[in-house]
């Protein structure tokens, strides 16, 4: 029974891609930064009738070494899922780039060390494209943000060192195979309590605490297919040494709010002007982290993800009915 590593397993697109292993018959070994949500992860499995014999999970933080070697030890692929995330901005960039840069350069070191590990699969995002800052709207895998700007977001820069130090340990020890999926705004069904930080957004448009729609133009994707991508890169050569960008659609989110009214739910109907967004951003973290998108229209045409699968993405209407349905369920909305 071939073996997988799957960091951030309590995460929204973590945890999918250990359902997704299990039921496809692999080994998990799965990290946590705290072994006290391990009953998060077991029990998401049981609720789905999926068992967690060949689950084993360790306590692993991205900032130390302590677990990592036993964590990985036996595996032959690894998906590094795991990477910080706030809401809004932090109080200082490092907060998401040290984790980020050390815990992408730490898996990939031990990869290298080992002679089993044939394939790392690593989530960054579109966050590491599409922060050009030189006029672009439409972006495609050639396109990388830009660390160097000052107006770049802390998350965005994170995203895109950590991508960028993972080409370039390649080029130095190319002893397995890379490839790096660039996932957009992930919505879709949720496994946990952990609602995945575009849910969270879809609930804010749906409760009422969002009381217009910001003019942000994003591209949405289900969790469901980020997870498909990560597992199906396992063994797919189509894919090696790729970066994949996923998304199903652009839209700005009035066009978002439009399919959730059709889907009979109540969505915000007028749009937040950019000199709202720049007041409130001043007293709101959250709102501050969305400021620099506000207005700008970002396309994607890209041919590599038809090239390398030969599936259909999920509708975001789909994904969007999911969501909301769950999140009632939930008492959410």
């Amino acid at each position: 029974m071939e073996k997988v590593l799957v960091t951030g397993a309590t995460g929204f697109i973590g945890l999918h891609c250990i359902h997704q292993l299990i039921e496809k018959g692999y080994s998990v070994h799965g990290t946590l930064r705290s072994k006290s949500r391990e009953e998060e992860v077991r029990s998401s499995l049981n609720k789905a009738n999926l068992s967690d014999a060949n689950l084993t999970l360790y306590e692993c933080d991205l900032l130390s070494d302590d677990g990592w070697e036993r964590a990985i030890e036996g595996c032959d692929y690894i998906l590094h899922v795991a990477s910080p995330f706030i809401a809004g901005l932090p109080d200082h960039e490092d907060e998401l780039i040290k984790p980020a840069l050390a815990g992408t350069q730490r898996i990939l070191k031990l990869s290298a060390q080992s002679s089993q590990v044939k394939k790392v699969v690593i989530t960054s995002s579109f966050a590491a494209v599409g922060d050009t800052f030189d006029g672009k709207i439409v972006f495609n895998e050639s396109d990388w943000s830009d660390p160097n700007n000052p107006k770049i977001s802390a998350y965005n820069k994170s995203k895109t060192l950590a991508e960028k130090s993972a080409w370039e340990f390649m080029e130095a020890n190319p002893s397995f195979k890379l490839t790096v999926i660039n996932p957009v705004a992930v919505i879709g069904p949720m496994l946990s309590d952990d609602l995945g930080t575009s849910n969270l957004f879809v609930k804010k448009m749906l409760d009422g605490s969002t009381p217009g729609n910001p003019g942000l133009h994003i591209g949405f994707v289900d969790v469901r297919d980020v997870a498909r991508a990560h597992i199906e890169s396992i063994k797919n050569e189509k894919s090696d040494n790729k970066r994949i960008i996923l998304s199903k659609d652009e839209l700005w989110v009035s066009e978002l709010s439009e399919i959730l009214r059709e889907l009979g739910y109540k969505a915000p109907t007028r749009n937040i002007p950019k000199w709202l967004i720049s007041i409130l951003s001043i007293f709101d973290k959250e709102i501050g982290g969305l400021k620099p998108m506000i207005g700008k229209e970002r396309n994607i045409e890209s041919s590599v993800f038809p090239e390398v699968f030969d599936w259909q993405l999920i509708s975001v209407k789909d994904s969007a009915r999911v969501t909301a349905e769950q999140l009632k369920s939930m008492n959410q909305i």
